[in-house]
């Protein structure tokens, strides 16, 4: 111990210092749901290398973490949906300054998956596809939640108009499923996860009495519609064994790791470590991780407008790709804009969590 204890005096390194590790957070979603495990995972094989304690922690979703990651001590990473992301810098080039002030500052660390988005109806509704929920009573998830975000938007690109409030039912997705199947005040539960997701694979095979998916008609003109901002995909038997039987195309959303734009020296330098140890780890994250990282591309894509990489792990992890020899970075495609923002509270300022700031 003497001997190490001379040696990082002779390095210029004070001991205590040098033993320490650093405490972060990082927000994900629900205890059920991908982001969760997908935070667990860079805790064990990136942070936990990198001499970071990185605490994961269950939040509203995608809007609640965007806040959180710029206003609660010691929450150095956030889970977001790039609908959300997008609908933030949107808020703010209207003119909406809470918005602005939340998310000017943010910084994206690296493009994960697609998340898909699930349109759960009673096993004996009517409804067969996505485009027949007009009108329908939805659980879009709880204010603050990136599901409600996309729920809501979705809706307004189908349908030309907003979801009216007295359809719209604001709680977990747990919360959803039992409405759904006992009372019956809810029509339609939207959930957006990436497959497999527990909540789902977690079912019996009697599931399939009580619930199924719809489907999305890519001839429907509300879905043609839909596709200009998110991605057509499948959500696959294999992911649900006991409650699908074939693939039921759906739409999905693209998740993204974000930070802070950091300027102290000792934070940077752990932000650093991490950057660096997620792509030396990328690996053990596809093989021993959640399955969704092996939909996770170990590149950094052009970003669109408004939207920037954090400079200092930008570096850490282009330098370290390339000295795996990965390949160049594709280009990657972001939500429009949705527009400018009323003056009053909008609907989607109210799941974005910006009323009364």
């Amino acid at each position: 111990m003497k001997r190490y204890l001379l040696l990082l005096l002779m390095l210029g390194l004070p001991p205590t210092a040098a033993l320490a590790r650093a405490e972060y957070k990082i927000v994900t979603a629900s205890e059920r749901g991908t982001y969760i495990q997908i935070g667990r995972d860079l805790a064990k094989f990136v942070a936990e290398p990198a001499d970071i304690n990185l605490e994961v922690l269950p939040s509203k979703g995608s809007a609640d973490n965007v806040a959180r990651l710029r206003d609660e001590a010691g929450v150095k990473f956030a889970l977001v949906q790039s609908d959300v992301y997008q609908a933030f810098l949107d808020q703010a080039a209207s003119g909406n300054r809470a918005a602005g002030r939340i998310i000017r500052p943010l910084r994206v660390v690296m493009p994960l998956y697609n998340e898909e988005i699930y349109f759960v109806v009673r096993a004996d509704s009517p409804l067969n596809y996505i485009h027949e929920i007009k009108d329908k009573k939805l659980s879009i998830g709880p204010v603050g939640s990136g599901t409600a975000l996309s729920a809501t938007t979705l809706y307004r690109l189908m349908f030309e108009q907003p979801l009216p409030e007295s359809n719209a039912t604001y709680v977990s997705n747990e919360e959803a499923l039992i409405r759904l199947t006992t009372d019956k005040s809810v029509d339609v539960a939207v959930i957006v996860a990436g497959q497999p997701a527990k909540l789902f694979a977690d079912m019996k095979p009697e599931a399939r009495q009580f619930i199924k998916l719809l489907k999305l008609d890519d001839k429907a003109r509300e879905s043609k519609r839909a596709v200009e901002t998110y991605y057509p995909a499948a959500i696959r038997p294999s992911s649900y064994p006991n409650w699908i039987t074939e693939e039921v195309p759906t739409l999905t959303v693209k998740a993204f790791l974000v930070t802070y734009d950091y300027n102290l020296e000792h934070t940077t330098r752990y932000l650093n470590a991490f950057a660096d140890s997620l792509c030396r780890n990328f690996d053990t994250l596809q093989s021993q991780g959640h399955a969704k990282w092996k939909e996770v591309k170990l590149e950094l894509p052009a970003l669109g407008k408004g939207w920037s990489y954090y400079p200092p792990m930008e570096r850490a992890m282009r330098n370290c790709i390339a000295q795996q020899g990965a390949g160049a970075p594709a280009g990657l495609r972001q939500s429009r804009p949705a527009g400018p923002a009323a003056r009053s509270c909008t609907q989607q300022e109210k799941v974005m969590g910006l009323c009364g700031s």
